[in-house]
């Protein structure tokens, strides 16, 4: 995608303050907000959101309409607006370059859901380790009220009062699920809920709660300048738009790349836009989607795939926060897991058994492996406990360690296989 026909980048560097709103507009900023209080009926809005087709971009991806409108026929009040930019997925970076080059964009779109949904305030929970971007984002704001885009009677509306407070993180992976988020703002500790209730319904000072990450809420203006249709167009029937995606590993043009739905995984690899091939010289192996809570595809078999909800699906594979780390062939399978399996089990937050404990034991599994440990029986207690850890967490973080895990295996079980010592006797099973 050429630079030109970006969306969501289209500003990034195009004035030397990103906070500055006077800039922001000439470049079609407010227009989207702009739009949608034009309109005579807010909830005309909810079917451009339909149409688009804008799925969540901080990795589950469900349609955000649906979402947008479950709130707004939610009969209690007041409700909240919380941005999720506690961006922790290794191999992301997309959010915090909109936090950077384009924070008005972010907070016109939440500023559109304040309005569509009688919202009075909103939050901004963003990462701790994102400290630089902190003053950013509170001058973007100040800058936003100072034009009369948030605060009382914005664009002269009146009661159309809305405004937004930033929270700062302190670092926890648990806290990007977005009842630990809630948590958190309330100044408890970021430790998942049990659901249902749903967010929608009891969220955030047990109000209905809209919660949406940092890229979607950037498309929400695009949807109300362009039209549903058009940003449908842009992508494909199963997810409209474009995406952003952050290339890692073993390709020479590592970087934030915007693409459209739809475009070919060999493009992204090679094409000298994107990747541009291996940056070792050796054959590309496979690609981790998504971060480290993502599954695992061999290059090979992707070869004629497209970037794209249902292309990926058909592979058993997912977009998720946009991540794309490629490994070339001279990383093994077992090294790698191994690496994936620190972070979750450095990064559980401990509230449940299954988690707390099987993280750490899977990690302890794939250390045998790593150091050619491992004896006979070793693989088939290794998958039972993800099958354990992944049905019996509390939330995602437990619930997605085996997502890489299995995929890994399933595309490399020879390196499996090779770190077993057969020499050894399987060890005696431990009664209970």
């Amino acid at each position: 995608m050429a630079a030109n026909d970006n969306v969501l980048m289209a500003r990034f560097g195009q004035y030397i303050d990103a906070t500055d709103v006077q800039a922001y507009c000439k470049q079609e900023g407010y227009e989207g907000l702009k739009h949608v209080v034009s309109l005579a009926e807010p909830a005309d809005f909810l079917d451009e959101l339909d149409t688009a087709m804008l799925r969540g971009r901080g990795g589950a991806g469900y349609p955000l309409g649906k979402k947008w409108r479950h709130l707004f026929y939610s009969e209690n009040d007041p409700k909240y607006i919380v941005c999720n930019a506690d961006e922790g997925e290794p191999g992301t970076f997309k959010d915090k370059a909109l936090l950077e080059y384009d924070p008005l964009a972010v907070i016109e779109g939440m500023t559109i859901a304040g309005y569509m949904f009688g919202s009075p305030q909103g939050y901004i929970y963003i990462r701790g380790e994102y400290r630089n971007l902190h003053r950013r984002f509170t001058q973007a704001l100040e800058h936003a009220r100072q034009a009369n885009f948030l605060g009382e009677n914005i664009l002269g509306v009146a009661g159309f009062n809305y405004d937004i407070k930033i929270i700062s993180g302190a670092g926890a992976y648990v806290c990007g699920e977005n009842s630990a988020l809630l948590n958190s703002i309330e100044g408890k500790t970021g430790r998942p809920r049990v659901k249902p209730p749903h967010l929608a319904d009891v969220g955030l000072y047990q109000k209905p709660t809209l919660v949406n990450n940092v890229e979607s809420y950037a498309d929400v203006p695009v949807i109300a300048r362009m039209g549903g249709q058009a940003f449908l167009d842009l992508g494909t029937e199963d997810g409209g738009g474009t995406k952003l995606i952050c290339l890692s590993g073993h390709v020479k043009n590592r970087g934030l790349y915007e693409v459209k739905l739809g475009t070919p995984i060999h493009e992204i690899l090679y094409s000298p836009n994107y990747g541009g091939g291996s940056s070792t010289g050796r054959p590309l192996k496979f690609i981790h989607f998504g971060g480290q809570s993502g599954p695992i595809g061999g290059v090979a078999e992707l070869d004629d795939c497209a970037y794209s909800y249902d292309g990926l699906s058909a592979h058993d594979l997912t977009i998720g926060s946009g991540a794309i780390v490629v490994m070339d062939d001279s990383v093994n399978m077992v090294d790698y897991l191994t690496s994936v399996a620190e972070f979750f089990a450095h990064e559980s937050c401990g509230k449940c058994t299954p988690c707390r404990i099987g993280s750490l034991r899977i990690l302890e599994t794939l250390q045998l492996f790593q150091r050619r440990d491992a004896v006979p029986g070793d693989l088939e207690v290794f998958e039972s406990m993800l099958t354990h850890v992944t049905q019996l967490s509390a939330c995602g973080l437990g619930q997605s360690i085996a997502t890489s895990m299995v995929s890994g295996m399933a595309l490399c079980p020879d390196e499996f296989e090779q770190a077993i010592n057969w020499a050894l006797p399987k060890r005696q099973e431990v009664s209970w």
